[in-house]
């Protein structure tokens, strides 16, 4: 029996919830193994950020509960096939962890596919990735990666410039996704 080729997701309390179910259910579906990681192995506490009518930016709720599976500091970067970095708020202090920043530097290093939908891109901003680079991201996040050299998609959904895959917010998932499995086709 062949063994599923393994997906990191890296995110943490306050991740979008909607984008780390939804990938880890797609990604089941198509014949990978999805792991959570986090800063520790624990109940993660997700939220929903949810656009209303008459509001200037997205409003946040409680959202599900979900069990990462491995801690940073115990992944090893060659045991999977990509990486992917949801959104949420979770990336706002995720970027500042260097567990994550290396184990990001480690895949980009070994060529290996790099996703981030949303504020997710907070992540590969910080770790020097997004330059000269066509990136998707949620619009409030549109200011660092310009700052850092990248350039800011407005008119796509989603993108891919080389071994990165980008996507505004879980209103993307359609276009994001289809980019994602034709990568992940590829390295079959």
């Amino acid at each position: 029996m062949n063994t599923p080729e393994k997906i990191l997701i890296i995110t943490g309390d306050a991740g979008e919830s909607f984008e780390i179910l939804y990938a880890s259910h797609r990604l089941q579906e198509a014949g990978y193994e999805p792991v959570i990681a986090a800063p520790a192995v624990k109940r993660l506490n997700l939220v929903i950020h949810d656009f209303e009518p008459g509001w200037d930016t997205y409003v946040e709720r409680k959202g599900y509960l979900v069990e990462s599976h491995i801690a940073f500091d115990e992944v090893d970067p060659e045991a999977y096939h990509a990486i992917l970095f949801p959104g949420g708020r979770a990336p706002e202090y995720l970027r500042n962890d260097p567990h994550v920043i290396n184990i990001l530097k480690a895949f980009h290093k070994s060529g290996k596919y790099i996703f981030a939908i949303c504020h997710g891109v907070q992540i590969l901003v910080t770790a020097g990735l997004v330059d000269k680079k066509k990136i998707a991201c949620y619009e409030h996040v549109k200011f660092e990666v310009e700052a850092c050299g990248g350039i800011y998609v407005a008119d796509e959904q989603a993108v891919q410039d080389g071994k990165i895959v980008s996507g505004k917010t879980w209103q993307s998932h359609p276009e994001f996704y289809r980019l994602v499995f034709k990568c992940l086709a590829e390295k079959k």
